[in-house]
């Protein structure tokens, strides 16, 4: 459902509120930016007004780096947020489907009422449990898994669990590529690590300015330092991240 980023001092006006049995769902402007917030402590998700499909957090940014290395033609993202990261793969990949899966109808209310969440025919969401349509992927069935697991105050246990990653890759297709946004890095000896090195012969990882670690998992060799300067190029005009200074920043895991 988003990252949650602390910021005891969130600055701004309350313009949109809703609840649910799982708790507030806030919309806060401030000069330039929209926020939502579960709890008013916690940023889950951050947009520029004037730009809304432009991702502010350096996570959400990263999250998006493997479409420099692949351009899948299917995106299963889990967790929706206000929609930023789903924003800017529909809009990096104009011929590619993406099947979005949220746990809160009003946080799919939401982002599309107040986070210019586009509506088009090849972004689907899906107002579901994770794990329940994880599980009930067809084998090989996506080519790229997103996943951004977050309630009001913490990551979901569920990104944390082997199952969880077992049924990733099942759900890949051989050349598919998995995105994990995690709230710290895993343990180098811990059952989630073995685990994601068992499934994914190829690791690499993303600190971010907030020390979110993003993690990229696929089925082959591959060196992220060999994408052409064109490629990156392209990309910031399609979507301006900062794609060459994202890029420096990734390590082989």
């Amino acid at each position: 459902m988003g990252t949650i980023i602390k910021r005891p001092d969130i600055k701004g006006d309350v313009v949109h509120v809703a609840n649910d049995r799982y708790g507030n769902i806030l919309v806060i402007d401030d000069r330039k930016h929209r926020i939502l917030s579960f709890d008013s402590v916690f940023e889950q998700s951050k947009i520029l007004r004037r730009t809304p499909h432009v991702p502010v957090h350096e996570y959400s940014r990263a999250m998006l780096l493997p479409i420099a290395f692949a351009r899948p033609d299917h995106i299963t993202v889990l967790g929706l947020g206000a929609g930023v990261v789903a924003h800017g793969i529909h809009r990096l990949l104009p011929d590619s489907q993406v099947h979005v899966v949220e746990l809160r109808q009003k946080v799919f209310e939401t982002a599309r009422d107040w986070f210019s969440f586009p509506q088009h025919e090849r972004l689907h969401v899906t107002v579901a449990d994770a794990w329940h349509t994880l599980e009930t992927l067809p084998v090989a069935s996506t080519a790229m898994i997103v996943t951004d697991l977050y309630s009001a105050d913490r990551m979901s246990p569920l990104q944390a669990q082997r199952r969880f990653i077992k049924a990733c890759a099942r759900a890949l297709k051989p050349d598919g590529w998995l995105v994990l946004n995690y709230h710290r890095m895993p343990e180098p000896d811990g059952n989630l690590l073995r685990e994601l090195k068992r499934q994914f012969p190829c690791l690499l990882t993303f600190k971010s300015k907030t020390n979110n670690w993003v993690i990229y998992g696929c089925n082959r060799a591959f060196d992220p330092w060999q994408i052409p300067d064109a490629v990156l190029k392209a990309l910031e005009e399609q979507l301006p991240v900062g794609w060459p200074a994202l890029m420096k920043k990734i390590r082989v895991l």
